[in-house]
């Protein structure tokens, strides 16, 4: 129990410097003593700036090393890259370096020079922080000697490196089921719908659960990641809808099984940066390289949530709808055991067909 409640303020102090971040407040990452103050480059304003270089002295700017290769400034095999922030970059700049969409109509000011810093735990934890809070991978940083101190001095939230670099898997394990209810579908009447969160708040996932199926033999299993666009508005960008709504016929033609529903918007990267991620496969960047400009991972998603709701839901083994080998790979390695693949597929239209290639010829999906 008491381990639980170390781990609940532990998230709970994340989600505060997360929900700080996202109002353009800056944030303290600390690795033992010493440790970055940070603030979001996507956020960054003429006050803002002046606000934090009032506090923060030797700022630099920080990115991820594929957005960084993209200003020719990669780093040496590090997942996070330093740059120095010249006199001549305003908060407008600074957003500019961050948000590769503003390429065209802002060209960038450079050349940028990388400081020659190898990155840390402290780097790659403030990165991951503004990604934990939905917004670009980059900040505006200064390192500081005494971060508990600088902290409490400015009343800004405190986290520790280790605890935001395990922020996934954290929540995953602290998932909690906290509600459930029987909602009829179209197609699918018999249905229970099981929401999970943790309880010290955050994101939701919701267990979609077909008909009665036994706890014995593997389940008929889909693990949908949320679309906005797709799920909802039927967008034709991509295959989601057609995923959701053929998977639950599916499980229901079968006698029943489980959908989990992640809230994992754009492959775990959230909805303002999926689209942000549209804008550039507008400019002619397929879906891969447009998440990498954006400074993001091919693929930012985890899949320990669904084996927790699984385990919770009574199920250990599963039979699982999905053309994507991360996912039985992902399920594997929390536990779960998947003992066969059942292909998840559905025809192409003209707005999606190059998306599903990139798929198929980029990502290993078995199209």
């Amino acid at each position: 129990m008491k381990g639980m409640e170390t781990l609940d303020r532990t998230l709970l102090s994340l989600e505060r410097a997360a929900d700080d971040l996202r109002r353009g407040c800056p944030a303290v990452v600390a690795d033992d003593a010493a440790g970055l103050v940070l603030l979001p480059a996507e956020l960054a304003n003429t006050a803002a700036l002046a606000a934090f270089d009032s506090i923060a002295a030797d700022s630099f700017v920080m990115l991820t090393n594929n957005r960084a290769a993209t200003l020719k400034v990669a780093g040496e095999d590090w997942a996070v890259v330093r740059l120095h922030r010249p006199t001549w970059m305003t908060a407008a700049d600074i957003v500019a370096v961050a948000d590769p969409t503003l390429d065209l109509s802002n060209p960038l000011k450079g050349p940028f020079q990388r400081i020659n810093h190898a990155d840390t735990a402290t780097d790659r934890a403030a990165v991951k922080l503004v990604k934990w809070a939905r917004l670009l991978p980059a900040v505006i940083a200064a390192d500081v000697a005494d971060a508990a101190s600088f902290a409490a001095e400015h009343g800004l939230a405190l986290v520790k490196a280790d605890d935001v670099l395990a922020a996934d898997y954290s929540q995953a394990s602290a998932l909690r089921q906290v509600a459930s209810a029987r909602v009829p579908l179209a197609g699918a009447e018999n249905t229970r719908l099981v929401s999970f969160r943790p309880l010290a708040g955050g994101v939701e996932h919701i267990a979609i659960v077909i008909g009665d199926p036994g706890r014995r033999d593997p389940v008929l299993t889909r693990i949908h990641s949320e679309c906005f666009t797709g799920d909802l508005l039927g967008s034709l960008k991509c295959d989601c809808g057609e995923q959701l709504r053929g998977a639950i016929k599916a499980i229901e033609q079968a006698g029943g099984g489980v959908l989990l529903y992640l809230a994992q918007e754009g492959r775990g990267i959230g909805l303002i940066s999926k689209l942000k991620a549209y804008a550039l496969q507008d400019q002619g960047y397929d879906t891969v390289d447009a998440n990498t400009r954006l400074g993001f991972d091919v693929d930012e998603r985890i899949f320990a949530p669904a084996a927790e709701m699984l385990k919770a839901l009574g199920f250990r083994s599963v039979k699982l709808m999905t053309n994507n080998p991360n996912k039985v790979e992902g399920l594997a390695g929390f536990g779960i055991t998947v003992t066969e693949r059942v292909a998840h597929a559905f025809p192409t239209n003209p707005h999606n067909e190059g998306y599903l290639a990139t798929k198929k010829s980029r990502t290993g999906h078995l199209l």
